[in-house]
């Protein structure tokens, strides 16, 4: 009976390492591509968090300094209201 491990001319024993260095190559793959994408460096599957305005941007520590309480909500709404007018209507995500 021959068998797949046969030391007799066949394969020998190796062969049943393939499926693992298969899996290790395509582990190896994915786990690449995940940290690329992760860094921005994705190209198209670059993440959506790229296009958010900067942590630096007017809106971004408006809400901040509402949210840790430095200011009303008159004042956050008056602020609100003149960078609006500065910077054009502003939508969703803070984009203008």
């Amino acid at each position: 009976m021959q068998t797949l491990a046969n030391w007799d001319g066949g394969p020998g024993p190796w062969i049943l390492f393939l499926p693992l260095i298969w899996a290790a190559v395509v582990v190896g793959a994915v786990t690449f591509l995940r940290r690329t994408v992760r860094r921005g460096h994705g190209g198209p599957w670059r993440p959506m968090d790229a296009v958010r305005p900067a942590g630096d941007s007017p809106l971004a520590v408006l809400g901040r300094r509402f949210a840790s309480g430095e200011i009303d909500e008159d004042e956050y709404w008056r602020r609100l209201s003149v960078l609006e007018e500065q910077f054009g209507r502003i939508g969703k995500g803070g984009a203008a």
